[in-house]
């Protein structure tokens, strides 16, 4: 703070330009949380949380010492306009007392006579794609580990966009769907797109009741505070 002071002075106006532009460090993610958890019972819990945009609400209930959420973005409040994260809502969507807003979170089981798994993750209105995508790489023989890292892309009708991750489309397919008229966002092709290089941080375990063994995944797209898959004895009594 004593080597910030100096640069102070108060005769004279500092040109912004003159300080770095660098971004604030991020010191806590600003998203939606997920955990997938099979325990040595065989009970199970898949928990999205969120508080939804960056410090939710902005208010913390006295003696509580949380954010309350900001949900009701989720709501169209005037029908017609998209929110916060695009998805359009309409006369059905306003908000009044005794209904639900709308929400992406998909904290889900798949359940056959032998296999249990659990899956989730962050992404806003993304997350029922992801979810989605998850289930069909489940269905497809994948274990949990290479679910959670699976290659992304997203349509949500408006905007009439297919969102992809960085590299999860081949070039020769963005041109295929670009030649049936699709809309295709290919992240760093243009400037302030939304897409970006990496969704999401799916969290999945699976539970093979006819091994009696668990497998878990955890997204290798976000090794920063990345979520543990833990083992208590790896087996289901």
């Amino acid at each position: 703070m004593a080597g910030l002071r100096t640069t102070i002075n108060p005769d004279k106006a500092t040109p912004s330009d003159l300080f770095p532009n660098a971004p604030t460090p991020l010191r806590e993610h600003d998203e939606t949380t997920h955990f997938s958890i099979i325990d040595g019972q065989g009970n199970r819990v898949a928990t999205t949380q969120t508080v939804n945009l960056l410090y939710g609400s902005g208010l913390i209930p006295v003696g509580a010492g949380f954010l309350l959420n900001d949900e009701m973005d989720d709501f169209a409040l005037k029908p017609g306009t998209p929110n916060a994260f695009g998805v359009m809502g309409y006369e059905a969507n306003a908000p009044k007392p005794g209904k639900r807003m709308l929400s992406s979170m998909t904290p889900t089981f798949m359940e056959s006579k032998d296999k249990v798994a659990v899956l989730g993750t962050p992404g806003g209105s993304r997350i029922i794609t992801m979810v989605l995508l998850g289930i069909l790489g489940y269905d497809d023989g994948l274990n949990a580990q290479q679910v959670a890292a699976l290659p992304r892309y997203h349509h949500q009708w408006l905007p009439d966009v297919i969102e992809t991750e960085k590299g999860s489309l081949s070039a020769e397919t963005v041109r295929k769907l670009r030649a049936m008229g699709h809309t295709v966002i290919v992240p760093g092709e243009v400037k302030g797109q939304r897409s970006s290089d990496a969704w999401g941080n799916m969290q999945t375990v699976e539970w093979n009741k006819a091994t009696n063994a668990m497998d878990g995944g955890s997204d290798p797209r976000n090794p920063v505070g990345k979520a543990e898959v833990r083992f208590d004895k790896a087996k289901v009594h």
